[in-house]
Protein backbone atom coordinates (compact mmCIF):
# COMPACT_ATOMS: atom_id res chain seq x y z
CA UNK A 1 0.00 0.00 0.00
CA UNK A 2 1.62 3.51 -1.00
CA UNK A 3 2.29 5.92 1.90
CA UNK A 4 -0.59 8.29 1.05
CA UNK A 5 -3.01 5.50 1.28
CA UNK A 6 -1.43 4.43 4.57
CA UNK A 7 -1.82 8.04 5.92
CA UNK A 8 -5.46 8.31 4.31
CA UNK A 9 -6.33 5.27 6.79
CA UNK A 10 -4.80 6.86 9.49
CA UNK A 11 -6.70 9.88 9.00
CA UNK A 12 -10.02 8.38 8.88
CA UNK A 13 -8.75 6.69 12.63
CA UNK A 14 -7.75 10.26 13.13
CA UNK A 15 -11.58 11.36 12.25
CA UNK A 16 -12.84 8.42 14.62
CA UNK A 17 -10.93 9.78 17.52
CA UNK A 18 -12.66 13.89 16.62
CA UNK A 19 -16.18 12.17 16.96
CA UNK A 20 -15.45 10.16 19.90
CA UNK A 21 -14.06 12.99 21.58
CA UNK A 22 -16.47 15.60 20.35
CA UNK A 23 -19.28 13.09 21.64
CA UNK A 24 -18.05 12.42 24.97
CA UNK A 25 -17.45 15.85 26.17
CA UNK A 26 -20.97 16.99 24.85
CA UNK A 27 -22.57 14.38 26.65
CA UNK A 28 -20.49 15.01 29.86
CA UNK A 29 -21.30 18.53 29.04
CA UNK A 30 -24.87 17.75 28.18
CA UNK A 31 -25.75 14.65 29.96
CA UNK A 32 -25.84 10.91 28.77
CA UNK A 33 -29.93 11.20 28.92
CA UNK A 34 -29.59 13.99 25.73
CA UNK A 35 -26.95 12.01 24.21
CA UNK A 36 -29.79 9.18 24.00
CA UNK A 37 -32.77 11.31 23.21
CA UNK A 38 -33.79 12.36 19.77
CA UNK A 39 -32.31 15.82 20.10
CA UNK A 40 -35.18 17.70 18.83
CA UNK A 41 -35.29 20.57 21.14
CA UNK A 42 -32.52 23.81 20.15
CA UNK A 43 -30.33 24.18 22.89
CA UNK A 44 -27.37 26.69 23.49
CA UNK A 45 -23.72 26.36 22.27
CA UNK A 46 -21.43 23.96 23.96
CA UNK A 47 -18.99 25.85 26.06
CA UNK A 48 -15.38 25.30 26.81
CA UNK A 49 -13.28 22.24 25.89
CA UNK A 50 -16.53 20.68 24.14
CA UNK A 51 -17.42 23.70 22.19
CA UNK A 52 -13.78 23.50 20.95
CA UNK A 53 -13.52 20.10 20.45
CA UNK A 54 -17.40 20.32 18.45
CA UNK A 55 -15.85 22.72 16.33
CA UNK A 56 -12.67 21.17 15.58
CA UNK A 57 -14.85 18.37 14.38
CA UNK A 58 -16.28 20.54 11.93
CA UNK A 59 -13.29 21.80 11.03
CA UNK A 60 -11.61 18.34 10.16
CA UNK A 61 -15.01 17.10 8.31
CA UNK A 62 -14.20 20.30 6.29
CA UNK A 63 -10.65 19.74 5.07
CA UNK A 64 -10.91 15.53 4.92
CA UNK A 65 -12.89 15.42 1.58
CA UNK A 66 -10.44 17.78 -0.03
CA UNK A 67 -7.52 15.27 1.44
CA UNK A 68 -9.52 12.37 0.03
CA UNK A 69 -9.95 13.90 -3.05
CA UNK A 70 -6.75 14.85 -3.62
CA UNK A 71 -5.37 11.41 -2.31
CA UNK A 72 -7.53 8.64 -4.99
CA UNK A 73 -6.72 11.39 -7.72
CA UNK A 74 -3.08 10.96 -7.27
CA UNK A 75 -3.74 7.23 -7.23
CA UNK A 76 -5.99 6.91 -9.87
CA UNK A 77 -3.55 8.88 -12.14
CA UNK A 78 -0.80 7.36 -10.81
CA UNK A 79 0.91 10.08 -9.58
CA UNK A 80 3.65 9.40 -6.56
CA UNK A 81 6.42 11.57 -5.36
CA UNK A 82 8.00 12.88 -2.79
CA UNK A 83 5.21 15.78 -3.23
CA UNK A 84 2.45 13.50 -2.43
CA UNK A 85 4.21 11.78 -0.07
CA UNK A 86 5.36 14.75 2.25
CA UNK A 87 1.51 16.35 1.48
CA UNK A 88 0.16 13.54 3.01
CA UNK A 89 2.69 13.44 5.70
CA UNK A 90 1.81 17.15 6.44
CA UNK A 91 -1.76 16.59 6.35
CA UNK A 92 -1.95 14.43 8.88
CA UNK A 93 1.15 15.38 11.47
CA UNK A 94 -0.88 18.77 11.29
CA UNK A 95 -4.33 17.53 11.67
CA UNK A 96 -2.87 15.17 14.48
CA UNK A 97 -1.27 18.51 16.51
CA UNK A 98 -4.23 20.52 15.24
CA UNK A 99 -6.68 18.67 17.69
CA UNK A 100 -4.78 19.34 20.85
CA UNK A 101 -4.19 22.52 20.33
CA UNK A 102 -7.80 22.81 19.44
CA UNK A 103 -8.87 21.58 23.03
CA UNK A 104 -6.33 23.31 24.86
CA UNK A 105 -7.80 26.58 23.19
CA UNK A 106 -4.18 27.66 22.02
CA UNK A 107 -4.98 30.13 19.23
CA UNK A 108 -2.45 31.47 17.02
CA UNK A 109 -0.33 28.18 16.86
CA UNK A 110 -3.29 26.09 16.33
CA UNK A 111 -3.86 28.51 12.90
CA UNK A 112 -0.24 28.07 12.07
CA UNK A 113 -0.72 24.38 12.32
CA UNK A 114 -3.91 24.68 9.86
CA UNK A 115 -2.09 26.12 7.37
CA UNK A 116 0.86 23.24 7.88
CA UNK A 117 -1.93 20.77 6.28
CA UNK A 118 -3.60 23.60 3.90
CA UNK A 119 0.38 23.31 2.46
CA UNK A 120 0.35 19.72 2.43
CA UNK A 121 -2.89 18.92 0.68
CA UNK A 122 -1.23 21.93 -2.13
CA UNK A 123 2.02 19.81 -2.67
CA UNK A 124 -1.22 16.99 -3.91
CA UNK A 125 -2.47 20.09 -6.23
CA UNK A 126 1.23 20.66 -7.35
CA UNK A 127 1.76 16.90 -8.20
CA UNK A 128 -0.99 16.30 -9.75
CA UNK A 129 -0.97 20.19 -11.75
CA UNK A 130 2.68 18.45 -13.22
CA UNK A 131 1.56 15.06 -13.99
Amino acid sequence: MSVELQVLTWSVVLGFVHIIASSHAASLQRGYRWTASARDEPLPPLQGVAGRLERALKNYLETFPLFVALVLAAQSAGVHSRLTEWGSILYLGARLAYLPLYAMGIPLIRSLVWNIAAVGMLLFVMALLRA
